[in-house]
């Protein structure tokens, strides 16, 4: 958020913070988010730029589509495991999964 609509929204009394303000998260919650985050993102556009649907991705990690399409949306119920692993799956290398991580 720009500064102006910080000023603004605070000037009508309101509350300004992020979502780890909001959740009431702890530093390493936050940071189990963002990587979280960092990770699914990616692992979208890896898997994209790599001409694999879900259905080939998750073949190759023996899973199913629809566990894919959760990892990409950012389900709190895949791990960090499988969400690496399908990573090293489409080809990303560890050097480019643990610069996703400190991003």
């Amino acid at each position: 958020m720009n500064k102006a609509k910080a000023k603004g929204l605070r000037d009508a009394s309101w509350s300004v913070g992020d979502a780890k303000d909001f959740l009431r998260l702890t530093a390493a919650e936050a940071a189990i988010v963002e990587m979280r985050a960092s990770l699914a993102a990616n692992l979208r556009r890896l898997r994209t730029a790599r001409r694999l649907s879900q259905a080939a991705l998750a073949e190759l990690i023996g899973s199913s589509q629809s566990r894919v399409a959760k990892m990409e949306a950012g389900d709190p119920s895949v791990s960090l495991e499988l969400l690496i692993r399908s990573l090293l799956a489409t080809g990303a290398r560890k050097r480019e999964i643990a610069q996703l991580i400190v991003a």
